[in-house]
This record gives structure tokens, sequence and C-alpha cells, in this order.
């Protein structure tokens, strides 16, 4: 996925500037982005403020180091599962 030229809180800022009663075609212009890529930042960030996002941010954090933690744990228990396995 190719890394947007935008920051999340830009992104926020872009999309209460079109809720604020700016058109869309303008907002679009004035930031040089696609009606497509518009609807897509408020299908996804519509309606969150910068505190919900910086938390957002954090739990999604939180739950990539968690997932990382579950794997090593499955691959250990899965060697010791095979070493236990094995005759002597």
């Amino acid at each position: 996925m190719q890394k947007s030229r935008f920051t999340e809180e830009q992104i926020v800022r872009i999309l209460k500037e079109a809720a604020a009663g700016k058109k869309v075609v303008d907002v679009c212009r004035e930031y040089s982005i696609s009606d497509a890529t518009f609807y897509t930042w408020r299908k996804k960030y519509g309606g969150l403020e910068l505190s919900d996002l910086k938390r957002l941010k954090q739990l999604e954090s939180e739950n990539q180091k968690l997932k990382q933690l579950l794997a090593e744990t499955m691959m250990d228990k899965q060697a010791l599962k095979e070493l236990l396995a094995k005759k002597f």
C-alpha cells in the first residue's frame, strides 16, 4: 500500500473543512486529491476527532504487539510439542 502524503491529522482537518460547508469539489481541488480519495478517507476517518484518532492508533499498535506475542508463543508451543513427540 502506498504511503499517503497526508498524515491522519491532516486528513481529519480536510474532512472537517468539507463538513463545515465547503464543497467537496473545492476541497479536493485545494489539496490536489481525487473525489475517490476524499470519500475513502471519509469512510475510514469520518466522525473521528483528533483524540479519537490518537486512541485508535494506540489501540492498533497495542493490538499488533499482542498479535506478535501470540504468534511467538504459538511457535514455542509447537516446537515443544515436536520435541516431546520425538522418541529417544
